[in-house]
């Protein structure tokens, strides 16, 4: 009987420690942004090179990737980056027009259009009035066309170029490519990334960025 008692009590142990193991890591760990020890100065590099549209702050410099219906970059933007913008923090936003898979369009002319437009521009009011009308009502207004348009379109085609040179980038630092990925630099200096499809990964996010 004892020592069914005493394996039973560390079978209970061992089930709590468990237990609180895998509790931090769902919680905590999972969520946890990476810092970027390699490829530091090729992805710094390609983000600055890149037709990041941004307020213009000089606080901190925050570079998301994001295509234009894509859900979980909709709602970064619209919960995380006004406050973001209200301390100061640069949110660099960079659009993306996405490739067409098995002949299946994965964007529309009036996307590549306006990616186009925001590279070459970096005009950010425009990205604004982008993101306040639904994608399927934009129509672009005013901007030039890229399709047909061998520069817009090389532009176009830059964008996707960019995530195709980051994702083996970052997988070298563990961070899988998705959408919204965001990179930033903390407080000690150290490069920061993390694929923030989630919410519970904003709460590092704006720790680390002061906010």
């Amino acid at each position: 009987m004892r020592r069914i008692k005493f394996w039973a009590s560390v079978v209970f142990v061992l089930a709590v420690c468990a237990a609180g193991t895998w509790a931090v890591w769902n919680y905590d760990l999972r969520w946890r942004p990476k810092t970027i020890t390699r490829n530091q100065a090729e992805i710094s590099a390609l983000l600055k090179a890149s037709g990041w549209v941004s307020p213009g702050l000089a606080g901190p410099k925050l570079y998301m990737v994001s295509y234009r219906t894509c859900g979980d970059c909709i709602r970064f933007k619209r919960e995380e980056i006004p406050g973001l913008v209200a301390k100061g923090v640069d949110t660099r936003v960079i659009e993306i027009a996405r490739r067409d898979v098995n002949g299946l369009s994965k964007s529309t002319p009036a996307e590549r259009a306006t990616v186009a437009q925001l590279w070459l521009t970096r005009d950010w009011k425009l990205a604004e009035r982008w993101d306040a009308v639904p994608a399927e009502a934009w129509a672009a207004p005013g901007v030039p066309p890229a399709d047909g348009d061998m520069a817009r379109t090389a532009v176009v085609e830059s964008g996707r170029d960019l995530v195709d040179r980051l994702k083996p980038l970052l997988k070298a630092n563990g961070v899988k490519f998705a959408y919204p990925t965001l990179i930033w630099w903390n407080a000690k200096g150290e490069m920061r990334a993390c694929a923030c499809e989630q919410r519970e990964t904003y709460r590092f996010v704006r720790k680390e960025l002061g906010v």
